[in-house]
């Protein structure tokens, strides 16, 4: 039997705790992190919750004095113990307005739910099959105030999701309104083109992803890595490409469309990065 909290209370799985007059259900007035867990505990907390808080400050939440990470932290680790997912575990955290309409929201106080499901024992490990892509035009991400958090409207990418499935491809890249490669689905995208590692900006509409910050920082010493407009020639010129999130720290993309990349460096990449961590 799997567990989920709600507002500090634990529920079993399918009970219901929002109602119709929800502005989550009406609007998608949220957002949400998706973090790793291992032992136990949660995987790079400190960079999710920053990111967290800043999302409910764009949001314009009422943030109050007990609504801490640490409260946050605290509820997670006891839920995975609950679950009995101390080993490695994937956490959905979404934090929401509560009821009410449009232009009279009852409060702009956060609600909350924590769920958790276990990971594969090789989750985060270097892919040796490699991605399948494509890229998914229909729909486009916006270059906004939204763009670089994880909002709970969706919209555009679960199209693309569905892209994805309908074409057999493991995730599909999304656009930004300028037609220029953003990020996909699930993940931050980057490439490397003669030894040169790139990735959009944060201007391009990509979601700020935890890994991706981790990445560009590790890199650093070593690699000359480049924020910058990717176009879907970039793309195509690319030597290698890989992907990066909290769930699966890092993947390698084999083919986008007719387009085909190696691996080389992003072994090299990975190894160096994830190695110890595994």
């Amino acid at each position: 039997m799997n567990y989920f909290n709600y507002n500090g209370k634990i529920f079993v799985e399918g009970e219901a705790v929002i109602g119709a007059d929800s502005r989550a259900l009406r609007y998608g007035d949220g957002l949400f992190e998706t973090i790793k867990a291992k032992n136990g505990l949660p995987e790079l907390e400190d960079e999710h919750f920053a990111r967290l808080w800043n999302g409910m400050r764009v949001l314009q939440f009422e943030i109050p004095k007990h609504f801490t990470p640490d409260k946050l932290h605290n509820e997670i680790t006891t839920l995975l113990k609950k679950n009995r997912h101390e080993n490695i575990a994937r956490i959905r955290l979404s934090v929401f307005r509560g009821d009410g309409g449009l232009f009279d929201a009852k409060n702009y106080l956060p609600n909350y739910i924590i769920q958790s499901w276990p990971l594969p024992e090789n989750s985060g490990e270097f892919n040796s099959n490699g991605l399948v892509l494509g890229v998914y035009k229909e729909a486009k991400r916006s270059c906004d105030i939204l763009s670089n958090i994880k909002h709970n409207n969706y919209l555009p990418y679960i199209l693309a999701a569905l892209k994805a499935k309908g074409e057999k491809w493991n995730d599909a890249i999304m656009l930004n309104n300028h037609d220029r490669i953003c990020d996909t689905t699930i993940a931050n995208i980057f490439l490397i083109k003669e030894g040169i590692v790139y990735t959009p900006s944060l201007k391009e509409g990509c979601i700020a992803g935890i890994m991706r910050r981790k990445i560009i920082k590790d890199l650093a010493d070593n690699w000359q890595v480049i924020e910058n407009e990717i176009t879907l020639k970039d793309l195509q010129n690319a030597d290698e490409v890989f992907l990066t999130n909290s769930i699966y720290n890092m993947q390698w993309v084999q083919r986008i469309d007719d387009t085909s990349y190696s691996n080389q460096h992003s072994q090299k990449i990975f190894k160096t990065i994830f190695a110890t961590i595994l």
